[in-house]
């Protein structure tokens, strides 16, 4: 279910052969109704870039309240597990490095950013007492920076920028000195962490992420170098609120989902590559 505010039809038109696939295109902020029982709902619909969640900010706000509100309404109707996508940025600008799930925190409210800030905090505060008010059996995963195939080609975030900018040979543009860090996971690392976490019996935030940290600076010079680039490295003013560190304790993920990522950057990001590569126009 999606209303494609910043999706695509085409990541998912593999899928439409699947007899056990349907697709409905909808405003979760709307009431919604699926016919039938349901094991699990999960809530992943939200703008997730910084250039998404600027140019939807209010769209943003109300996913993650109306959106999450209606989500959990309709996992309670069928007595089903719901789960929440909420996200490192729930940290803010953080203090503390690398960040664990006991940490609550560095958030500016009224900044740029906390639109998509206070909207993945506020749908944990909801899932949080639906769990604790109604006893749903929620799952709340905070997903750090994830990058793979089917990312948009500039969507805002370092990996497709960087990898579009040098696949076409424009400037690659770091904010700031690019001494900022970032940690890395590759989708189906991703994937496999949420499925485990979904069939698991945990009912708090889980870290999942991957815990090497990497400076944006390093990141951009890595993506050159494997996509055989000869674009500059320019750099611009840092966004304001832009965090300075970003490093998961994934300590909770390794005991309790025996859980841990497996795809290197270096590989992760050449098959990224790869596909941004036919994905360009000739």
């Amino acid at each position: 279910m999606d209303n494609l505010l910043t999706g695509r039809v085409e990541n998912i038109e593999h899928l439409f052969r699947n007899p056990d696939f349907s697709f409905i295109k909808q405003d979760v902020t709307n009431y919604i109704h699926v016919p039938g029982k349901l094991d699990a709902v999960l809530h992943f619909a939200s703008p997730a870039s910084p250039i998404d969640y600027a140019q939807y900010p209010i769209p943003t706000l109300k996913v993650g309240a109306l959106g999450t509100h209606k989500a959990l309404g309709l996992a309670k109707e069928k007595g089903a597990v719901f789960m929440l996508a909420s996200t490192s940025e729930i940290y803010g600008d953080p203090l503390v490095n690398p960040q664990p799930e006991g940490y609550w925190g560095n958030v500016n409210p009224i900044g740029p950013r906390g639109v998509y800030d206070e909207a993945k905090r506020f749908a944990e505060a909801l899932a949080m007492a639906y769990h604790r008010y109604h006893g749903l059996q929620v799952r709340i995963v905070r997903i750090f920076n994830t990058f793979g195939p089917r990312m948009l080609k500039e969507d805002g975030r370092a990996v497709p920028n960087f990898i579009t900018q040098a696949l076409k040979g424009r400037p690659i543009t770091v904010y700031g000195k690019g001494a900022q860090t970032r940690s890395l996971c590759y989708i189906s690392d991703l994937v496999e962490g949420i499925v485990r976490l979904l069939r698991s019996r945990l009912n708090t935030p889980v870290n999942v992420g991957n815990p090497r940290e990497i400076s944006v600076l390093e990141l951009a010079q890595t993506i050159k170098r494997l996509a055989r680039s000869k674009s500059a490295i320019v750099h611009r003013p840092l966004p304001v609120d832009d965090p300075r560190v970003r490093w998961p304790d994934i300590s909770l993920a390794r005991k309790a989902l025996k859980w841990t990522p497996k795809v290197t950057l270096e590989k992760g990001l050449r098959r990224t590559i790869d596909y941004f590569r036919a994905e360009l126009p000739k």
